[in-house]
Protein backbone atom coordinates (compact mmCIF):
# COMPACT_ATOMS: atom_id res chain seq x y z
CA UNK A 1 0.00 0.00 0.00
CA UNK A 2 1.23 3.51 -0.86
CA UNK A 3 2.35 5.04 2.13
CA UNK A 4 0.45 8.22 0.77
CA UNK A 5 -2.49 8.89 -0.87
CA UNK A 6 -5.23 11.64 -0.96
CA UNK A 7 -7.23 12.13 -3.93
CA UNK A 8 -9.94 14.08 -2.34
CA UNK A 9 -11.07 16.70 0.03
CA UNK A 10 -14.25 14.69 1.37
CA UNK A 11 -13.12 11.01 0.64
CA UNK A 12 -13.11 8.84 3.86
CA UNK A 13 -9.83 9.95 6.37
CA UNK A 14 -7.75 7.29 7.01
CA UNK A 15 -4.45 8.77 8.52
CA UNK A 16 -3.89 12.28 9.43
CA UNK A 17 -0.90 14.23 10.91
CA UNK A 18 -1.23 16.43 13.88
CA UNK A 19 1.01 18.51 16.04
CA UNK A 20 -0.17 18.69 19.42
CA UNK A 21 0.15 22.47 21.01
CA UNK A 22 3.15 22.45 23.15
CA UNK A 23 5.36 25.02 25.39
CA UNK A 24 5.74 27.32 21.98
CA UNK A 25 2.39 29.28 22.65
CA UNK A 26 3.85 30.21 26.58
CA UNK A 27 6.52 31.75 24.74
CA UNK A 28 4.76 34.00 23.15
CA UNK A 29 5.12 37.02 24.01
CA UNK A 30 2.80 40.50 22.87
CA UNK A 31 6.59 41.86 21.51
CA UNK A 32 6.68 39.27 19.35
CA UNK A 33 3.33 38.24 18.22
CA UNK A 34 3.13 39.78 15.21
CA UNK A 35 6.13 38.93 14.06
CA UNK A 36 5.44 34.76 14.77
CA UNK A 37 1.90 35.62 12.98
CA UNK A 38 -0.02 35.85 16.02
CA UNK A 39 -3.02 37.84 16.85
CA UNK A 40 -3.33 36.67 21.02
CA UNK A 41 -1.94 34.38 22.75
CA UNK A 42 -3.46 31.30 23.62
CA UNK A 43 -3.81 29.26 27.60
CA UNK A 44 -1.93 26.49 26.39
CA UNK A 45 -3.60 24.14 29.37
CA UNK A 46 -7.05 25.22 27.26
CA UNK A 47 -5.66 24.68 24.23
CA UNK A 48 -4.29 20.71 24.57
CA UNK A 49 -7.80 19.89 26.03
CA UNK A 50 -9.73 21.44 23.20
CA UNK A 51 -6.69 19.34 20.46
CA UNK A 52 -6.94 16.29 22.58
CA UNK A 53 -10.69 16.21 22.25
CA UNK A 54 -10.07 16.85 18.49
CA UNK A 55 -7.60 14.07 18.37
CA UNK A 56 -10.52 11.62 20.28
CA UNK A 57 -13.10 12.54 17.53
CA UNK A 58 -10.77 11.50 14.75
CA UNK A 59 -9.65 8.65 16.51
CA UNK A 60 -12.97 7.51 17.42
CA UNK A 61 -14.12 8.02 13.68
CA UNK A 62 -11.43 5.25 12.93
CA UNK A 63 -8.66 7.53 11.64
CA UNK A 64 -5.32 6.94 12.37
CA UNK A 65 -3.57 10.10 14.56
CA UNK A 66 0.06 10.46 14.15
CA UNK A 67 2.05 13.06 15.36
CA UNK A 68 4.55 15.51 13.98
CA UNK A 69 6.66 15.45 17.20
CA UNK A 70 6.71 11.88 17.67
CA UNK A 71 7.06 11.43 13.69
CA UNK A 72 10.54 13.12 14.12
CA UNK A 73 11.63 12.20 17.19
CA UNK A 74 11.92 8.47 15.77
CA UNK A 75 13.74 9.87 12.79
CA UNK A 76 16.60 11.32 14.73
CA UNK A 77 17.38 7.91 16.68
CA UNK A 78 19.91 7.65 13.81
CA UNK A 79 22.85 10.18 15.16
CA UNK A 80 24.06 10.86 11.94
CA UNK A 81 20.80 11.81 10.67
CA UNK A 82 20.05 13.68 14.32
CA UNK A 83 23.79 15.38 13.69
CA UNK A 84 22.58 16.56 10.34
CA UNK A 85 18.98 17.77 11.16
CA UNK A 86 20.29 19.63 14.40
CA UNK A 87 22.71 21.33 11.94
CA UNK A 88 20.26 22.40 9.64
CA UNK A 89 17.98 23.23 12.02
CA UNK A 90 20.62 26.24 13.38
CA UNK A 91 20.92 27.06 10.00
CA UNK A 92 17.63 27.91 9.13
CA UNK A 93 16.91 29.79 12.29
CA UNK A 94 19.95 31.66 11.70
CA UNK A 95 22.20 30.93 14.45
CA UNK A 96 25.46 31.23 13.18
CA UNK A 97 27.86 32.90 15.94
CA UNK A 98 30.04 30.00 16.50
CA UNK A 99 30.16 30.42 20.65
CA UNK A 100 26.40 30.47 20.85
CA UNK A 101 26.29 27.53 17.71
CA UNK A 102 28.54 25.06 19.89
CA UNK A 103 26.95 26.27 23.42
CA UNK A 104 23.47 25.11 22.14
CA UNK A 105 24.74 21.46 20.41
CA UNK A 106 26.35 20.90 23.64
CA UNK A 107 23.36 21.64 25.17
CA UNK A 108 21.34 19.27 22.74
CA UNK A 109 23.56 16.11 23.36
CA UNK A 110 22.16 16.28 26.55
CA UNK A 111 18.58 15.71 25.90
CA UNK A 112 16.73 12.23 24.76
CA UNK A 113 15.04 12.63 21.33
CA UNK A 114 11.55 13.72 22.12
CA UNK A 115 13.47 16.58 24.46
CA UNK A 116 15.50 17.61 21.59
CA UNK A 117 12.18 17.75 19.23
CA UNK A 118 10.75 19.67 21.95
CA UNK A 119 12.62 21.93 23.02
CA UNK A 120 13.38 22.76 19.22
CA UNK A 121 9.91 23.66 18.73
CA UNK A 122 9.23 25.63 22.16
CA UNK A 123 12.11 27.62 21.33
CA UNK A 124 15.33 28.28 23.45
CA UNK A 125 15.30 30.79 25.90
CA UNK A 126 18.80 32.72 26.95
CA UNK A 127 18.20 32.08 30.88
CA UNK A 128 17.89 28.46 29.81
CA UNK A 129 21.87 28.44 28.82
CA UNK A 130 23.06 31.05 31.67
CA UNK A 131 27.24 29.93 30.67
CA UNK A 132 26.57 32.01 27.12
CA UNK A 133 28.62 35.04 27.07
CA UNK A 134 27.99 37.46 24.37
CA UNK A 135 30.31 35.83 21.68
CA UNK A 136 30.08 38.67 18.92
CA UNK A 137 29.38 42.02 17.71
CA UNK A 138 26.20 40.34 16.79
CA UNK A 139 25.25 38.98 20.17
CA UNK A 140 26.45 42.22 21.96
CA UNK A 141 23.97 43.88 20.01
CA UNK A 142 20.97 41.52 20.93
CA UNK A 143 21.77 41.09 23.80
CA UNK A 144 18.11 42.35 25.14
CA UNK A 145 16.45 40.12 23.38
CA UNK A 146 15.38 36.68 25.32
CA UNK A 147 15.41 34.16 22.89
CA UNK A 148 18.54 32.05 21.43
CA UNK A 149 16.09 30.37 19.21
CA UNK A 150 12.58 32.08 18.37
CA UNK A 151 9.82 29.53 19.26
CA UNK A 152 7.61 28.02 16.49
CA UNK A 153 3.83 28.54 17.49
CA UNK A 154 2.24 28.10 14.31
CA UNK A 155 2.87 23.76 14.41
CA UNK A 156 -0.67 23.03 15.11
CA UNK A 157 -1.00 24.20 11.71
CA UNK A 158 -0.03 20.98 10.23
CA UNK A 159 -1.56 21.99 7.12
CA UNK A 160 0.94 24.57 5.66
CA UNK A 161 4.73 23.25 5.93
CA UNK A 162 4.16 20.60 2.99
CA UNK A 163 0.60 19.28 1.53
CA UNK A 164 0.00 15.50 0.22
CA UNK A 165 -1.52 15.45 -3.84
CA UNK A 166 -2.19 11.65 -4.81
CA UNK A 167 0.87 9.67 -3.66
CA UNK A 168 3.05 12.48 -3.25
CA UNK A 169 3.71 15.91 -1.51
CA UNK A 170 4.60 19.25 -1.84
CA UNK A 171 7.38 20.50 0.31
CA UNK A 172 6.46 24.32 0.92
CA UNK A 173 8.42 27.20 1.33
CA UNK A 174 6.49 29.67 3.54
CA UNK A 175 5.95 32.67 2.65
CA UNK A 176 7.63 34.16 6.16
CA UNK A 177 11.15 33.20 7.43
CA UNK A 178 9.89 32.75 11.30
CA UNK A 179 7.70 29.70 9.47
CA UNK A 180 10.14 28.48 6.99
CA UNK A 181 11.78 26.04 10.11
CA UNK A 182 8.59 23.65 9.83
CA UNK A 183 9.07 22.64 6.57
CA UNK A 184 12.56 21.01 7.60
CA UNK A 185 10.44 18.42 9.87
CA UNK A 186 8.70 16.99 6.81
CA UNK A 187 11.76 17.03 4.56
CA UNK A 188 13.41 14.93 7.18
CA UNK A 189 10.50 12.75 7.91
CA UNK A 190 9.90 11.55 4.34
CA UNK A 191 13.35 11.43 4.01
CA UNK A 192 14.07 8.70 6.95
CA UNK A 193 11.13 8.28 8.55
CA UNK A 194 10.63 4.51 8.38
CA UNK A 195 7.41 4.48 6.86
CA UNK A 196 8.82 6.97 3.69
CA UNK A 197 12.34 5.97 3.58
CA UNK A 198 12.53 2.84 1.33
CA UNK A 199 9.51 4.81 -0.70
CA UNK A 200 10.47 6.86 -3.88
CA UNK A 201 7.61 10.13 -2.60
CA UNK A 202 7.50 12.55 -5.63
CA UNK A 203 7.69 16.00 -4.86
CA UNK A 204 5.64 18.19 -6.49
CA UNK A 205 7.27 20.83 -5.09
CA UNK A 206 10.76 20.98 -3.57
CA UNK A 207 10.97 24.48 -1.19
CA UNK A 208 15.23 23.64 -2.05
CA UNK A 209 14.84 24.27 -5.65
CA UNK A 210 12.91 28.02 -5.89
CA UNK A 211 12.59 31.26 -3.80
CA UNK A 212 8.79 31.41 -4.52
CA UNK A 213 6.21 30.69 -1.60
CA UNK A 214 3.44 28.26 -1.43
CA UNK A 215 1.54 26.97 1.81
CA UNK A 216 -1.01 23.95 2.11
CA UNK A 217 -3.78 25.91 3.25
CA UNK A 218 -3.70 27.06 -0.27
CA UNK A 219 -3.75 23.64 -1.88
CA UNK A 220 -7.32 21.87 -2.00
CA UNK A 221 -7.89 18.55 -3.95
CA UNK A 222 -11.66 18.45 -5.43
CA UNK A 223 -11.12 15.10 -7.07
CA UNK A 224 -9.13 12.21 -8.53
CA UNK A 225 -8.60 15.31 -11.94
CA UNK A 226 -9.06 18.23 -10.33
CA UNK A 227 -6.97 20.88 -7.67
CA UNK A 228 -7.68 24.04 -6.49
CA UNK A 229 -5.13 26.47 -5.43
CA UNK A 230 -5.12 29.82 -4.17
CA UNK A 231 -2.91 32.53 -5.30
CA UNK A 232 -3.11 34.42 -2.13
CA UNK A 233 -1.26 36.52 0.49
CA UNK A 234 0.96 33.03 1.45
CA UNK A 235 1.15 31.81 -2.36
CA UNK A 236 2.23 32.90 -5.36
CA UNK A 237 1.25 32.23 -9.18
CA UNK A 238 4.95 31.24 -9.66
CA UNK A 239 4.97 27.89 -7.51
CA UNK A 240 1.25 27.26 -8.76
CA UNK A 241 3.30 26.82 -12.02
CA UNK A 242 5.72 24.82 -10.35
CA UNK A 243 3.17 22.80 -8.98
CA UNK A 244 1.73 22.15 -12.21
CA UNK A 245 4.78 21.49 -14.42
CA UNK A 246 5.73 18.43 -12.10
CA UNK A 247 2.09 17.20 -11.21
CA UNK A 248 0.11 17.28 -14.29
CA UNK A 249 2.73 15.71 -16.68
CA UNK A 250 3.39 12.85 -13.57
CA UNK A 251 2.13 9.36 -15.69
CA UNK A 252 1.74 8.09 -12.44
CA UNK A 253 -1.25 10.47 -11.12
CA UNK A 254 -4.90 11.33 -12.64
CA UNK A 255 -5.01 14.55 -12.17
CA UNK A 256 -5.34 17.08 -15.01
CA UNK A 257 -6.42 20.45 -14.34
CA UNK A 258 -5.76 22.87 -11.75
CA UNK A 259 -8.01 25.59 -10.73
CA UNK A 260 -5.97 28.68 -9.67
CA UNK A 261 -8.11 31.10 -7.26
CA UNK A 262 -7.00 34.81 -6.68
CA UNK A 263 -7.97 35.67 -3.79
CA UNK A 264 -7.76 39.45 -1.77
CA UNK A 265 -3.60 39.26 -0.08
CA UNK A 266 -5.16 40.55 3.11
CA UNK A 267 -4.46 38.79 6.87
CA UNK A 268 -8.15 37.70 7.15
CA UNK A 269 -7.87 35.45 3.82
CA UNK A 270 -4.85 34.68 4.11
CA UNK A 271 -5.18 31.21 2.61
CA UNK A 272 -7.82 29.43 -0.40
CA UNK A 273 -9.17 27.47 3.17
CA UNK A 274 -10.01 30.21 5.19
CA UNK A 275 -12.36 31.63 2.94
CA UNK A 276 -13.13 28.05 0.64
CA UNK A 277 -13.21 24.58 1.59
CA UNK A 278 -15.18 21.46 0.09
CA UNK A 279 -18.04 19.40 2.30
CA UNK A 280 -19.52 16.95 0.23
CA UNK A 281 -19.28 15.93 -3.27
CA UNK A 282 -20.96 19.42 -4.46
CA UNK A 283 -21.47 21.78 -1.66
CA UNK A 284 -18.71 24.28 -0.26
CA UNK A 285 -18.67 26.77 2.31
CA UNK A 286 -17.83 30.50 1.24
CA UNK A 287 -16.71 33.99 2.81
CA UNK A 288 -19.12 35.96 0.51
CA UNK A 289 -16.75 38.80 0.44
CA UNK A 290 -14.49 37.12 -1.80
CA UNK A 291 -17.27 35.67 -4.22
CA UNK A 292 -17.57 38.68 -6.70
CA UNK A 293 -13.75 39.46 -6.51
CA UNK A 294 -12.65 35.68 -7.40
CA UNK A 295 -10.67 35.40 -10.31
CA UNK A 296 -10.23 31.84 -11.73
CA UNK A 297 -7.38 30.07 -14.19
CA UNK A 298 -7.74 27.08 -15.43
CA UNK A 299 -4.03 25.51 -15.61
CA UNK A 300 -4.51 22.36 -18.00
CA UNK A 301 -1.28 20.46 -20.01
CA UNK A 302 -0.86 22.39 -23.61
CA UNK A 303 2.07 21.03 -26.24
CA UNK A 304 5.65 20.46 -25.67
CA UNK A 305 5.74 20.22 -22.11
CA UNK A 306 4.07 23.44 -21.71
CA UNK A 307 1.39 24.54 -19.80
CA UNK A 308 -2.18 25.86 -21.23
CA UNK A 309 -3.52 29.05 -19.11
CA UNK A 310 -7.05 30.30 -19.54
CA UNK A 311 -8.84 32.94 -17.26
CA UNK A 312 -12.52 31.46 -16.87
CA UNK A 313 -15.16 33.69 -17.56
CA UNK A 314 -17.90 32.60 -15.42
CA UNK A 315 -19.53 32.43 -12.33
CA UNK A 316 -17.75 30.19 -9.32
CA UNK A 317 -20.48 28.21 -9.11
CA UNK A 318 -20.40 27.43 -13.11
CA UNK A 319 -16.87 26.70 -12.94
CA UNK A 320 -17.22 24.26 -10.39
CA UNK A 321 -20.52 22.20 -11.85
CA UNK A 322 -18.60 22.31 -15.62
CA UNK A 323 -15.05 20.86 -14.00
CA UNK A 324 -16.25 18.58 -11.43
CA UNK A 325 -18.89 17.40 -13.89
CA UNK A 326 -21.85 18.02 -11.88
CA UNK A 327 -25.45 19.80 -12.50
CA UNK A 328 -26.25 21.72 -8.85
CA UNK A 329 -23.66 23.39 -6.78
CA UNK A 330 -24.54 24.39 -3.19
CA UNK A 331 -21.91 27.62 -1.90
CA UNK A 332 -22.99 27.72 1.65
CA UNK A 333 -22.14 31.28 2.56
CA UNK A 334 -19.81 31.84 6.72
CA UNK A 335 -22.81 32.81 8.88
CA UNK A 336 -25.25 33.52 5.87
CA UNK A 337 -23.30 36.01 4.25
CA UNK A 338 -24.25 38.55 7.56
CA UNK A 339 -21.75 41.64 7.19
CA UNK A 340 -21.70 41.01 10.97
CA UNK A 341 -22.12 37.75 11.94
CA UNK A 342 -20.14 36.74 8.56
CA UNK A 343 -17.39 38.94 9.24
CA UNK A 344 -17.00 37.73 13.13
CA UNK A 345 -17.08 33.54 11.95
CA UNK A 346 -14.93 33.91 9.02
CA UNK A 347 -12.37 35.49 11.27
CA UNK A 348 -12.46 32.54 13.61
CA UNK A 349 -12.32 30.05 10.50
CA UNK A 350 -15.71 29.41 10.18
CA UNK A 351 -14.84 28.57 6.63
CA UNK A 352 -12.42 25.95 7.16
CA UNK A 353 -13.60 22.46 7.51
CA UNK A 354 -12.38 19.36 7.87
CA UNK A 355 -14.26 16.87 5.79
CA UNK A 356 -13.72 13.12 7.62
CA UNK A 357 -16.36 11.98 4.55
CA UNK A 358 -18.42 13.27 2.41
CA UNK A 359 -21.05 15.31 3.71
CA UNK A 360 -19.06 14.77 7.55
CA UNK A 361 -16.88 17.88 8.76
CA UNK A 362 -15.08 19.15 12.02
CA UNK A 363 -15.92 22.40 12.69
CA UNK A 364 -15.04 25.08 15.05
CA UNK A 365 -17.69 25.07 18.26
CA UNK A 366 -17.49 29.03 18.01
CA UNK A 367 -19.31 29.71 14.62
CA UNK A 368 -22.71 28.68 15.75
CA UNK A 369 -24.43 30.47 12.66
CA UNK A 370 -22.31 28.73 9.89
CA UNK A 371 -22.76 25.14 11.74
CA UNK A 372 -26.17 25.47 11.80
CA UNK A 373 -26.31 26.18 8.31
CA UNK A 374 -24.18 23.43 7.36
CA UNK A 375 -26.29 21.04 9.13
CA UNK A 376 -29.69 22.85 7.19
CA UNK A 377 -27.55 21.79 4.02
CA UNK A 378 -27.38 18.14 4.81
CA UNK A 379 -23.99 17.80 6.41
CA UNK A 380 -23.24 16.10 9.69
CA UNK A 381 -20.94 18.43 11.85
CA UNK A 382 -18.62 17.19 14.69
CA UNK A 383 -18.31 20.32 17.15
CA UNK A 384 -14.92 20.82 18.80
CA UNK A 385 -14.44 23.42 21.10
CA UNK A 386 -12.20 26.25 20.41
CA UNK A 387 -11.86 29.07 22.55
CA UNK A 388 -8.04 28.81 22.45
CA UNK A 389 -7.15 27.31 19.76
CA UNK A 390 -8.58 29.77 17.38
CA UNK A 391 -6.25 32.50 18.75
CA UNK A 392 -3.91 30.92 16.35
CA UNK A 393 -6.26 31.90 13.44
CA UNK A 394 -6.26 28.64 11.88
CA UNK A 395 -9.95 25.98 12.03
CA UNK A 396 -9.57 22.08 12.09
CA UNK A 397 -8.44 21.86 7.97
CA UNK A 398 -5.51 24.20 9.13
CA UNK A 399 -4.55 21.69 12.04
CA UNK A 400 -4.57 19.07 9.91
CA UNK A 401 -2.69 17.17 7.11
CA UNK A 402 -3.64 14.11 5.72
CA UNK A 403 -1.85 11.40 4.79
CA UNK A 404 -4.40 8.97 3.46
CA UNK A 405 -8.06 8.88 2.45
CA UNK A 406 -9.99 5.96 0.57
CA UNK A 407 -10.51 6.75 -3.35
CA UNK A 408 -13.57 7.26 -3.77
Amino acid sequence: MNPLNVRSEIAPLKKVLLHRVGKEVENLTPDILERLLFDDIPYLEIARQEHDAFAKLLTDKGVEVVYLEDQIAEVVKDRAVRASFINQFLDEAGLFSPGVRAAVKEYFSSLDNHALINTMMAGLRKKDLPQIADYSLTDMLSSNYPFILDPMPNLYFTRDPFATIGSGITLNHMRTDVRNRETIFAEYIFKYHPDYKNQEIPLWFNKSNTSCSIEGGDELILNKKVIAMGISQRTDAAAIEEVAKKLLFAEEETFERILAFKIPAKRAFMHLDTVFTMVDHDKFTIHNQIEGQLKVFSITKGSKNNLKIIEEENTLANILKKYLGLDQISLIKCAGGDQIDAGREQWNDGSNTLAIAPGEVVVYSRNQVTNQLLKENGIKVHVIPSSELSRGRGGPRCMSMPLIRKDL
